[in-house]
């Protein structure tokens, strides 16, 4: 049972990689700058809030901003529904699930928990919190903020905490590059679809945008923090012994 034994116990160290929890989110000397972060979308999402609050009708900032796209998007629905769609439900949870996978795989318990929550933490803020409580409406459904520009910056954060944080390599550049550049088109894809379908106003996507940045980096700031760390690390110290095959 030799054989057997060291496949065992070799499977065994690939699945306890799994649940190492990976170096720090974020880099200490910004950790400072990211809580200055959080308030900052606190306040981006909650001061339009209150101005918004019972909104009917544009106002003239919105109007000028939304009628040249509106207008262009007429006739080309389909193309904005195209725009939106990594912003819906099943695509965002499929791609956090990549994400997930993918930091498990690299030995990243704490980006795998942060890929997880960033998408359903930020859209319970912006559909169970904010938008009962600013009731703007556009067309008769409830606008601020939007849940699509919410979910698709909410992983676009979670990407630039990952490839940006304190394990980046200088010869991973382009890869980084590209993965931000293609995260950041997909962003502006989705506001300008939610824009031209008239689902949204363009400040609605700004509040979006907020909560879903400020939700992440509150997250970081947490899986960061000394208790969310000691705490995964006791976790990784204490496995499950495995079990030992005698013949």
């Amino acid at each position: 049972m030799g054989e057997t034994q060291r496949a065992f116990h070799s499977g065994w160290r690939g699945l306890s990689r799994l649940a190492e929890p990976g170096e720090p989110l974020l880099p200490p000397s910004a950790r400072l700058r990211v809580g200055a972060l959080v308030a900052g979308c606190a306040v981006l999402v909650i001061v339009p809030g209150v101005l918004f609050a019972g909104q009917r009708t544009a106002g003239p900032f919105d109007h000028a901003v939304d009628a040249p796209i509106v207008a262009w998007f007429t006739g080309h629905h389909r193309i904005a529904r195209w725009l939106v769609a990594p912003g819906s439900l099943y695509p965002a949870i499929a791609i956090s699930a990549v994400i997930v996978a993918a930091c498990l795989l690299a030995g990243r318990l704490n980006g795998a928990l942060l890929s997880a929550a960033a998408v359903p933490v930020a859209e319970v803020f912006s559909e169970k919190l904010f938008k009962p409580l600013v009731d703007r409406t556009l067309l008769g459904g409830i606008s601020y903020p939007s849940g699509h520009t919410t979910a698709i910056v909410a992983l676009a954060a979670v990407l630039t905490v990952l490839v940006l944080g304190p394990l980046m390599r200088p010869r991973a550049r382009p890869a980084r590059v590209l993965i931000l550049a293609v995260a950041y088109a997909a962003v502006a894809c989705v506001v300008l679809g939610l824009i031209g379908l008239r689902w949204h106003y363009f400040t609605d996507t700004v509040g979006g945008a907020a909560v879903g940045v400020g939700t992440v980096a509150g997250l970081a700031l947490i899986l960061d923090s000394r208790f969310a760390r000691r705490l995964l690390t006791r976790s990784r110290e204490q496995p499950t012994s495995p079990v030992h095959f005698t013949c």
